[in-house]
């Protein structure tokens, strides 16, 4: 066991190009809001609905991509122990259960998306939106699903620059669409209003996949070959895949609540929370690329069984995703009435989101703190702890909170003081939990 740590250098190979991929996915919905939300015809109907829609399809691809963490650790550790022999089979295996998985929630859902987006409070042009919208963005998940769960591969490998280049150029691919396909060009291109985002959003996500499969065919010792015999891994993966499942089921409900609240108050307050909401998940991405390169190497590690290195990639690696929550927030800070402009131009809209703006700020180094330690115990395959944590963290003290708030009629302000309580939680039953295990 070595008694040197994991330096700065190693950390940041492994952290940069995972919060540039990190940042991609939030990207491609923060430019639908953007371009959206200043389109001529119903600009404030037609930024609610991309944020509920965005909002309604992170949650079931945060929760089916669970197998991309699961997949992620189990290959880091078998890196660690140089076995990576043994997941051989695993790997196509993984991929070709999260494309049945993907199928199923297509046509599950897609016929369904009027009742769905019903739940969230919408109606009347809101609700023949969201329902358009979806069904375009929806043919999205066989991709997306695919792509996540080769990413998780090349993480495992303790890789993040492949996944880094594929997600960068499906951003642009998708920015260059939305603008294209949403406005159109003249005597060329009809405008296409919010299915051209739609449309744009599904290009990138195949960009990414077919670069996805370049580097997985490439650089990496695995094939597509499927093996009918069943890789011992497998039930451990799956196991780890259902307690992530329920983790991030609870998460999205949390999401789901929000979202369903602001909607009820009016189209004004889900259009502000639409972008509160998708520039708090665009910090969480962007700070996550830390957490990334701690689940990378806690899995390594453990393989390796460095305890001692583990214990000192925790303190280093939560420091620097503070520092970057603090930049973060001192950028915003500066820019503070010009980010609302940069989505939307109704004033009551911007009224309402540069109310309660500062407190999504005011979270990042909480955030941070979670999102470390969150990435460090899916390295170590603590799945079920992490669920744990979420479910006593959404029902004890989300829900709470958010019911309270909205008795004594705080909307907005209510929404994320009920989020900022269900930060502490995580962050601190995970510093908590990991100090007794491994210090």
């Amino acid at each position: 066991m070595s008694n040197s740590k994991i330096s700065f250098k190693e950390i940041n190979q492994l952290a940069i190009p995972a919060i540039i991929a990190g940042i991609a996915e939030p990207l491609i919905s923060l430019t639908d809001i953007a371009v959206i939300g200043n389109v001529e015809e119903n600009p404030v109907e037609s930024l609610a609905a991309a944020g509920i829609v965005g909002s309604f399809l992170s949650a079931i691809i945060w929760i089916v991509a669970q197998t991309k963490t699961a997949i992620s650790a189990i290959v880091s550790q078998h890196y660690g122990a140089k076995r990576l022999h043994a997941v051989k089979t695993l790997v196509p295996q993984a991929i070709l259960l999260n494309f049945v998985l993907s199928l199923i929630i297509y046509f599950s859902t897609y016929f369904l998306a009027k009742g769905i987006f019903n739940l969230y409070n919408a109606e009347g042009v809101l609700l023949q939106y969201t329902e358009s919208y979806y069904q375009i963005r929806a043919i999205g998940y066989p991709l997306t699903l695919v792509t996540f769960a080769i990413f998780g591969i090349f993480r495992g490998m303790q890789n993040t620059l492949w996944a880094m280049k594929c997600s960068l150029t499906g951003a642009m691919v998708n920015i260059i669409l939305d603008y294209t396909l949403v406005y159109g060009i003249e005597g060329f291109i009809p405008a296409m209003h919010l299915s051209g985002a739609a449309w744009a959003s599904v290009a990138a996500q195949l960009t990414m996949l077919i670069m996805a499969f370049y580097y997985f065919f490439t650089k990496t010792p695995f094939s597509l070959k499927i093996s009918f015999h069943i890789n011992p891994q497998m039930k451990r993966l799956i196991g780890m895949s259902l307690n992530l499942f329920v983790r991030t089921a609870a998460l999205n409900f949390a999401i789901y609540m929000a979202n369903a609240y602001a909607t009820d108050y009016g189209n004004n307050y889900i259009a502000a929370q639409s972008i509160l909401m998708n520039i708090w998940l665009f910090f969480s991405f962007f700070i996550d690329g830390y957490a990334n390169a701690g689940n990378a190497i806690s899995g390594k590690l453990l393989g390796a069984q460095d305890y001692r290195k583990l214990w000192l990639l925790s303190k280093d690696i939560s420091k620097y995703a503070i520092v970057i929550a603090l930049i973060l927030m001192s950028i915003c800070g500066l820019l503070y009435n010009q980010i609302g402009l940069l989505f939307n131009k109704e004033a009551a809209v911007l009224s309402l989101f540069s109310s309660v703006f500062w407190m999504v700020l005011l979270m990042q180094p909480i955030n941070a703190i979670a999102f470390m330690f969150d990435g460090i115990f899916k390295g170590l395959g603590e799945a079920k702890y992490l669920r744990n944590v979420l479910l006593i963290a959404t029902f004890l003290g989300f829900v709470p909170t958010l019911l309270l708030s909205d008795y004594f009629g705080l909307k907005l302000y209510g929404i994320w003081i009920a989020f900022m309580v269900w930060m502490l939680i995580r962050s601190l039953t995970l510093v908590i939990k990991f100090k007794n295990k491994y210090l």
